[in-house]
């Protein structure tokens, strides 16, 4: 059972990140001040903390077959908030409807290096952030990565959340190690 401060911590950071997340959509017109209220209710009580993964782009990570995992939803998301090395759920940059789960490799102002010496260095700029799936086997030029290999880089506010815990059955759970 979970303890009441617990669940008390919980509640807390759903309401903050509703919070965020409505003054967001306020402050660029996307809701009206009617309906910031409306928002923040179904923020903390639809939102989801749970996605389920399948594909073999995060093995070892997490397993062939998939799992389900559990994410810390992040209200904003800057570089003191995320780390290089959290395994992050991030909105896909070819369909935003979809999320990917990919580890983040590189945040604003990295030197970017490619080992094809055709490629020239870059930074990436503010905002900017690179993610790479955990199977190295994976080839990004024959587009089995899907990261930012074939994509590029992706913005910082596209991440959705840390990955903390993955379920792959009911004796292969626990948590999932973030900045290897």
């Amino acid at each position: 059972m979970v303890s009441l401060s617990t669940w008390l911590r919980y509640i807390a950071h759903k309401v903050e990140y509703s919070i965020s997340l409505s003054w967001k959509s306020y402050k660029i017109g996307q809701i009206t001040d009617r309906e910031v209220g409306d928002t923040i209710w179904k923020n903390v009580f639809q939102g989801r903390l749970t996605y389920l993964h399948k594909g073999q782009e995060m093995t070892p990570t997490i397993g062939v077959q998939g799992g389900t995992l559990l994410v810390r939803r992040l209200p904003t998301v800057d570089p003191t908030r995320v780390f290089v090395g959290d395994v992050v759920v991030v909105k896909d940059p070819k369909n935003p409807e979809n999320h990917l789960v990919r580890r983040l490799a590189a945040i604003e102002g990295y030197e970017m290096a490619s080992t094809n010496e055709n490629d020239e260095p870059f930074v990436l700029e503010k905002d900017e952030c690179w993610v790479l799936s955990d199977n190295e086997s994976l080839k990004p030029k024959m587009q089995e990565a899907r990261d930012s290999r074939t994509f590029g880089p992706v913005p910082l506010s596209g991440i959705v959340g840390r990955v903390i815990y993955c379920l792959r059955s009911a004796v292969d759970h626990g948590p999932v190690e973030n900045r290897l």
